[in-house]
């Protein structure tokens, strides 16, 4: 089980707004996060909606998180991409179980307690624990 590499990107330009420090063009965030400019600005019109980037237009346009980066974690980033973290379909609230139980099955069970786990693992995991001192250095 792996994340979609959509989330990886998406992972990959937070990091590079948040080594940023400010506002930052489309051609450069793709330059600097390796993505191709067509997914990078997918990408962002997801992180816009979420809520985890502002998008601003005109000749000083670009994006820049909306968050400081030690509110904003991995969790946040991956479920702004994929929606919320199931590691099993039977974890959803729309899902129709075929087996005949009355109860949840304890597999259901397992597979949530195992989603919210990865959940809270990711979500101890915030954008400024990425940034390295270098990086850190360079935005003043």
């Amino acid at each position: 089980m792996q994340i979609t590499l959509e989330a990886d990107y998406a992972v990959r330009i937070i990091h590079e707004l948040a080594a940023a420090g400010g506002r930052t063009d489309g051609n450069t965030l793709s330059q600097t996060s390796g993505v191709t400019v067509r997914f990078s600005l997918k990408i962002l019109r997801k992180l816009v909606a979420a809520g985890l980037v502002h998008s601003y237009k005109g000749a000083a346009g670009g994006y820049e998180l909306a968050k400081e980066p030690d509110k904003i974690s991995l969790c946040d980033i991956v479920e702004a991409i994929e929606g919320p973290i199931h590691i099993a379909r039977c974890v959803k609230g729309d899902y129709q179980c075929t087996r005949q139980t009355e109860e949840s099955c304890s597999f259901q069970c397992a597979f949530e307690k195992v989603s919210q786990d990865l959940r809270r693992q990711l979500s101890g995991y915030t954008m400024d624990q990425f940034i390295s001192e270098k990086e850190k250095g360079a935005k003043k």
